[in-house]
């Protein structure tokens, strides 16, 4: 009896997982339906299954993104855009899969959005035509191809027309970031309602100012998703009668998508698709079930960027550079032998690798156990590493070993400065910083002999003063006074002088977000502390003598034997019993009595922008001077003794030294280097050899990773500490198990996307990560111009001209010698005749910025008709935005009567 529990709850764990696999395939997205089946998009390819669900039929394979498929009125054909030619382009196929045809050339984005009710044309939106206050509109392309013609809506992002063609639903705007849960800001809008014929207009009514989205026509009502009940669920509006109701009432997950046929609606919930009879307003889910191979998530070996190598830094006396690669920490030799990766940890995120100054250990923070942990190894990544818990869990940065190798110290999300004894110490808190700031100044830089922290820290008047911590006596000094912004400590190597960089003009950038600060230059001069009170300047005036030889009377040696016999011993050895006196070694003092008169300015470097001081040999510094217009920055060595100031290394992206300071790390367009810091090295030395760097990843074991990460992010970032309110644990519950369907990134952002949403703030977005590399080196030139169709030819309806002085407003089909008019043919291009059922811009691909023979008259005369070389442009956007400016001009002069 003892074994039931246990039998039991096997069984039911058994019974549990069979019924979550009964559910089948999550992220299923963009459904559309027709009266025999269901296509939707999922791991960025699109599926076919029954209407009753099952088993998922692959109809694209394509490594770019299809999306947004919509069945034809007759549910023959799919229409869907593409990245077939690495722009995204309206394509059709039959409903039963088949080689695509491509109907738009437009180097922007067609996005497609439904049908007209005849089945001749595909309805899509483009910004090809926007300006600043109607980014984009609906346009229409026959399934035969040709003429793109706009519909009469000036400014539409999504929505539909009506089965009997008269009117049509539609948002008028996009969202910044569609997944923020009960937005109620001022882009939530209604849906719009017009009649095609009489332009009148009808909106969906808000009781909250709730956001509408996604309209679609069953019969003659509208139906879409409104936020009203605080989750987005189906409503239905009437035109006709102004109906308003409530269609469905999930209170779990937001729906996110929906289409409708003429007997059913589809839409998208919680990761499913649920099919919904309108009629009785009943609604299923679909258990639907996905297999492929999903290459995007298979296991591979990927190259390492050299560009994308983070927090790099040295082996103590250089011999190894040290790197984080997408979580994993790799070293790189100088000279001989191999890389290696010392983490091998896909599906866990490794950061800030440090080398300890001994040369014994490497330190990082790993989120192995789900949260971020220090991490102690061998140099060799043979042993297994010794993880020590943090309090306060979060993300933690600039880990920073003391020269004894005893100690590391670290800050936080929270601005908290930390210090921990590597042999088993708990973390200490040795200060806070008061104010959040996006430069993290609380960084951490270790004394020569272990007793001092130095770093900066801001003020109640927002400028930063450089303090320092004393490890025995647990007591904070603060060094400047906060009359300038003091930044970047660093220790000289003899431990008598601490570096620092101080801005006097810095006060108008303290407010960081205020737009004051903006293009406000801020330079710093570059000064030195004597930390001692006896020490002197090293700058103190020299003056050249001649010397004088001293005549030094010589002492008659001592004759006794005592004497000779002390002198005797006094050249034996030591006895092995007696130690010889040990080297003393350095010794930092801080003497706070008249500090502020030991501050000085290093002489000979003039005050410029400079960002950051990095640590040289005894008695010298580096450090960084950004240039207005020039990439990369120049790094300046500066000596004490004959206190020059020499350029060392010029356009790179970054440098540190070693331990020793006889070696720098640098970056320069994407290779790295290792150099002497004795003399400036050549353009090239050092380079180190990276070729053949691999990394392997095992993509589902990422996603996993990524997805925590981003949990971690708004739990941790935001900033107030109580994610407004949303239960955050919970939330992570929620959303975990989408994540063991995502099969490509694309689905992977999605997910992340919608966790952070229920945050319910502004500028949370997610993009990036592994997507194809597409082709797109023949995208279409533009001329800068609209047409209309008249006869069956194009002709010219406007012309965007532009400033011709302006490289970057370039007109093709304005300015001197170009003899085109309003009104004009365009009869051909580079000889191939144009007409009507053919798309200019396929006949322009491939010609952006290229020259171009184009054939153009008043009248469709071919015989007088102009050739003319003109040179198309790769976008229009600058030339259409300055058309709305000047034509703005005149409305506001006579608005404002001059």
């Amino acid at each position: 009896m003892r074994f039931l529990p246990l039998l039991t709850l096997w069984i039911g764990c058994w019974s549990s997982g069979l019924q979550a696999a009964a559910q089948g395939t999550r992220l299923l997205r963009q459904p559309t339906v027709s009266d025999r089946a269901i296509v939707f998009v999922y791991a960025d390819d699109l599926w076919r299954v029954d209407r009753d669900g099952g088993n998922a039929t692959r109809l694209t394979t394509h490594e770019g993104t299809e999306s947004l498929p919509h069945f034809s009125p007759d549910g023959n054909l799919i229409a869907f855009s593409a990245q077939y030619a690495g722009n995204t382009d309206v394509y059709v196929i039959p409903a039963s899969g088949g080689e695509p045809k491509r109907l738009t050339w437009h180097p922007g984005e067609d996005a497609v959005q439904g049908w007209t009710p005849d089945g001749q044309s595909v309805v899509f939106r483009s910004g090809r035509s926007g300006y600043p206050t109607a980014i984009a509109k609906f346009f229409k392309v026959n399934v035969k191809g040709g003429f793109q013609e706009d519909l009469p809506i000036p400014q539409a992002h999504a929505g539909e027309i009506s089965p009997d063609g008269q009117m049509a639903a539609y948002q008028t705007i996009g969202f910044w970031d569609p997944e923020w849960r009960n937005y109620r800001g001022g882009q939530a809008q209604p849906i719009w309602i017009v009649d095609l014929k009489t332009l009148t207009l009808k909106t969906t009514p808000q009781t909250d100012r709730e956001r509408h989205t996604d309209p679609v026509w069953y019969k003659d009502v509208v139906y879409f998703l409104s936020e009203r009940d605080y989750a987005n669920n189906i409503w239905s509006f009437n035109p006709k009668t102004n109906e308003l109701k409530q269609v469905t009432f999930h209170k779990d997950f937001d729906i996110k998508s929906l289409d409708a046929s003429n007997d059913r609606i589809v839409y998208e919930q919680g990761g499913y698709l649920h099919l919904l009879d309108p009629q009785t307003g009943q609604a299923k889910q679909l258990i639907i079930n996905v297999q492929g191979d999903f290459t995007w998530a298979l296991p591979r070996w990927q190259d390492v960027r050299p560009s994308a190598l983070l927090n790099a830094s040295l082996s103590p006396t250089g011999k190894r550079a040290l790197f984080e690669y997408r979580g994993d920490i790799f070293t790189v030799p100088k000279e001989n032998g191999d890389w290696r990766n010392i983490s091998h940890s896909s599906g866990v995120a490794d950061r800030s690798p440090v080398w300890s100054p001994n040369g014994q250990k490497i330190a990082w923070f790993s989120d192995a156990s789900g949260e971020y942990q220090l991490m102690i190894s061998d140099q060799e990544g043979l042993e297994k590493p010794r993880a020590i818990a943090l309090p306060n869990p979060t993300f933690y940065f600039k880990p920073q070993w003391s020269p004894d190798s005893k100690y590391i110290s670290y800050t936080d999300t929270d601005y908290n400065l930390w210090i921990i004894d590597v042999d088993g110490g708990q973390p200490k808190k040795i200060d806070t910083e008061r104010f959040a700031h996006p430069n993290r100044s609380l960084n951490p830089v270790w004394s020569p002999d272990s007793k001092w922290i130095a770093y900066a820290r801001i003020l109640d008047n927002q400028h930063k003063a450089i303090k320092v911590y004393n490890l025995e006596t647990g007591l904070t000094h603060q060094l400047t006074d906060g009359m300038s912004d003091a930044i970047s400590p660093v220790w000289d190597a003899s431990g008598k002088y601490l570096y620092f960089l101080a801005s006097t003009n810095f006060a108008l950038n303290t407010g960081w977000l205020d737009m004051s600060s903006y293009q406000m230059p801020v330079t710093r001069g570059v000064y030195m502390i004597v930390l001692a009170k006896g020490e002197p300047s090293p700058f103190l005036p020299k003056s050249d003598e001649e010397t004088v030889e001293k005549t030094e009377k010589k002492e008659e040696p001592p004759t006794d034997d005592k004497s000779k016999k002390t002198d005797k011993k006094s050249k034996e050895a030591p006895k092995k019993d007696e130690k010889p006196e040990p080297k003393k070694g350095i010794v930092v003092k801080i003497d706070l009595e008249g500090l502020d008169q030991r501050i000085l300015a290093l002489p000979k470097v003039a005050v410029k922008n400079y960002d950051q001081i990095i640590e040289g040999p005894e008695g010298s510094l580096f450090f960084t001077e950004n240039i207005l217009d020039q990439p990369g920055f120049i790094l300046h060595k500066y000596t004490l003794k004959d206190q020059k100031n020499e350029d060392f290394l010029k356009g790179i992206q970054y440098a540190v030294t070693a331990h020793d300071r006889k070696n720098l790390l640098y970056r320069t367009e994407g290779s790295w280097g290792i150099v002497g810091t004795a003399n400036p090295p050549k353009p090239g030395d050092g380079k180190l050899n990276m070729a053949g760097m691999k990394l392997q990843i095992d993509p589902k074991a990422e996603y996993k990773q990524i997805f925590r990460e981003g949990w971690r992010y708004q739990r941790d970032f935001l900033y107030v500490n109580n994610t407004h309110g949303a239960p955050w644990n919970d939330v992570y519950q929620w959303y975990s198990p989408w994540i063991d369907h995502v099969r490509h990134r694309t689905d992977l952002n999605y997910v992340v996307d919608i966790l952070g949403g229920e945050i319910a703030v502004g500028h949370s977005y997610t993009s990036g990560g592994d997507f194809p590399t597409l082709d797109n080196n023949n995208p279409a030139g533009l001329l800068g111009a609209d047409f209309r169709i008249e006869n069956g030819l194009y002709r010219i309806k406007t012309i965007f001209t532009g400033e011709n002085w302006n490289p970057e407003l370039r007109a093709p089909l304005s300015g001197p010698g170009i003899d085109v008019k309003e009104g004009d043919y365009l009869l051909e291009i580079n000889g191939v005749p144009l007409t009507a059922e053919m798309d200019i811009y396929g006949l322009l691909e491939g010609t952006a910025n290229r020259q171009i023979k184009i054939r153009v008259g008043a009248t469709a005369d071919l015989k007088t008709a102009k050739l003319i070389t003109v040179v198309p442009i790769a976008n229009e956007a600058q030339l259409r935005t300055r058309a709305w400016v000047e034509g703005n001009r005149p409305k506001v002069s006579e608005l404002s009567n001059g």
